[in-house]
């Protein structure tokens, strides 16, 4: 098959990639710890988890419960955050340069999509907020099967999309989108706005960094150049 008949896909995390959503996160695991009379942990251990399931997430930030109160935990955080979406003052706002990156990517024939720790009504909530609803072809969240670092969301959304490994790019902030990429053979490009150091990507197997969202385009067209002579 030709370079120019396949097809291409890019894939994005949320949380620290599309949005910028740590204060909020943060904000509700306090109170969905203090909902269980817990201490909270600090925005660092939370930024930390940003990006593994809900489950993973309260297991690793109070490893000491037992997996009842990790439960009731993850049912706290998400009343937590239904109540904070209804607020009116209630923003996370997209990155700068998100909506002209992912036009540049529709134009050059790009599907896009998204893999996420969310879960599905959450990363709803945010798309529809920001006007992206129709812009991703396929959703990946974790309350449909293994959170990051499995690589069993990406394999979902090749499947959905009939696109190959080889022509897909994960986009991520997080060691668990590079590790989650590289354990599905899809190209890794790490972004340097998010909640990860780079050189945190660049240990968990990230093929490229970008600093900025602009220079994510140009990323993405080198891992495309580079699959075609594979």
């Amino acid at each position: 098959m030709s370079s120019a008949s396949r097809l291409k896909l890019a894939i994005f995390d949320c949380d620290g990639t599309l949005v910028d959503s740590q204060h909020a996160i943060v904000a509700c695991m306090h109170a969905a710890f203090s909902a269980q009379n817990l201490a909270p942990p600090t925005a660092e251990e939370v930024k930390r988890v940003i990006g593994l399931s809900l489950a993973e997430c309260m297991a690793r930030l109070a490893p000491g419960e037992a997996d009842a109160r990790h439960v009731r935990l993850t049912e706290s955080y998400k009343e937590a955050f239904f109540t904070l979406r209804q607020r009116p003052d209630h923003y996370e706002p997209l990155f700068d340069g998100a909506v002209a990156a992912l036009d540049t990517l529709e134009a050059a024939g790009y599907l896009l999509g998204v893999a996420t720790g969310k879960a599905r009504r959450g990363l709803l909530a945010v798309l529809d907020r920001h006007g992206l609803a129709g812009r991703f072809v396929t959703l990946q969240t974790s309350d449909t099967g293994p959170g990051k670092p499995h690589p069993a969301m990406l394999e979902r959304a090749l499947a959905e999309t009939g696109a190959a490994a080889a022509d897909t790019v994960m986009i991520g902030d997080t060691s668990f989108d590079m590790l989650m990429a590289r354990a599905a053979n899809v190209y890794a490009i790490g972004v340097g706005w998010g909640y990860h150091p780079a050189a945190e990507l660049s240990m968990a197997g990230a093929h490229a960094l970008v600093e900025r969202f602009p220079e994510l385009p140009d990323a993405v067209t080198r891992a495309e150049r580079r699959a075609a002579c594979a």
